[in-house]
């Protein structure tokens, strides 16, 4: 950890490139039917992986610590359930809540070294906690925030690459996901919930690379002399996300009896949007490097729903009316106040 003047502000510049591009990353697939998920989620962690060999060789190819995979396992099983979260609940305030448990699992965690984890301190813990705080108390705020969500009348636009045809009239949902069967009653309750889960998963994963650096300060550790800097773990990290995202899809794919729906319009805007989230992690990477974890994730996972949350008002109508703005309002006042209590704390 750097604590020096330029190291500060290479963390909080990593930060403000993170928090961008994570609140902006799922903005290229929004126009583009993605079906229940599984085939673009695949082709999302397949450009991560390829971002993650580009800065590996660039750090010449660091050592491989195969317990850091497990992070990434950790991550590609919340990021299924990304498309039911945005079909269900949208872009930005799907973002805002699972940020939130995001903020509050990974600063918890860093905080009060759970997970077999050294503990963090900072300089000044009170406004440390307060921040914590506030990220939680965003995340109630955001449930109340009531989003427009057009329903899909699966139309013929949005035909997959491989289903089968029939000469009999079909049903007309027969090509839907289950999410799109859903009533609409239940999209708010499963996407919210759905939203948490993967805000807690989020939140953990990057438990084994910060267990491997500590445990790499000791000497009679199997981790003893890991690299302290977090890039090193990228490659790791970055190829179990690759791996479960495929177990995933070849399950789904016996599932669906090899006939999965694959979308081909979505395959270059999932692509793009696994490069922006990759160039995003690895910026986080170096905020956790330069400010430690407990800064840097309340910051980090508090600010891209801020990014989507203005997506969603001004390019996708998802929120709209006088008292979700002013409830939006409240939440990035609540976040902002939450963000600059952290970033404080550490100076």
């Amino acid at each position: 950890m750097n604590n020096n003047g330029t190291g500060l502000a290479i963390g909080y510049l990593s930060s403000s490139v993170a928090i961008l591009l994570f609140g902006s990353n799922f903005v290229p697939l929004k126009k583009y039917d993605t079906g229940d998920g599984m085939f673009l989620q695949w082709v999302l962690c397949a450009a991560v992986w390829l971002v993650a060999v580009v800065v590996n060789l660039i750090l010449r190819c660091p050592k491989f610590w195969p317990f850091a995979m497990v992070g990434g396992c950790i991550w590609a099983t919340g990021n299924i359930a990304v498309v039911p979260i945005i079909k269900t609940i949208g872009l930005g305030l799907g973002i805002l809540i699972w940020g939130s448990f995001n903020a509050l699992t990974g600063w918890a965690s860093s905080r009060f070294g759970w997970f077999g984890m050294d503990s963090e301190e900072v300089s000044k813990p009170l406004l440390n906690y307060i921040g914590a705080g506030l990220s939680i108390l965003s995340a109630f705020i955001f449930l109340f925030i009531k989003t427009e969500i057009p329903t899909n009348a699966c139309s013929v636009d949005t035909t997959p690459l491989m289903t089968e045809h029939v000469i009999n009239t079909p049903d007309p949902c027969a090509g839907c996901s289950w999410v799109d069967r859903l009533s609409s009653a239940h999209h708010r309750i499963v996407g919210c919930s759905l939203a948490v889960l993967s805000g807690i998963l989020y939140g953990s994963t990057f438990v084994p690379i910060i267990y491997i650096k500590d445990h790499g300060k000791r000497n009679d550790s199997m981790y003893a002399g890991a690299s302290q800097y977090d890039l090193d773990y990228v490659f790791a990290h970055f190829s179990g996300i690759f791996l479960t995202s495929t177990v995933y899809f070849l399950a789904y794919c016996v599932i669906m009896k090899n006939s999965p729906k694959l979308y081909p319009k979505a395959i270059l805007p999932g692509f793009l949007s696994g490069v922006l989230w990759g160039i995003a992690t690895c910026c986080w990477f170096l905020a956790n490097h330069a400010l430690s974890a407990v800064v840097s994730f309340p910051i980090i996972t508090a600010g891209p729903g801020f990014i989507a949350a203005l997506w969603g008002i001004f390019v996708f109508k998802e929120i709209q009316g006088l008292r979700n703005y002013l409830l939006m309002t409240l939440a990035f006042c609540t976040i902002l106040t939450g963000a600059l209590c952290t970033a404080f704390s550490k100076l």
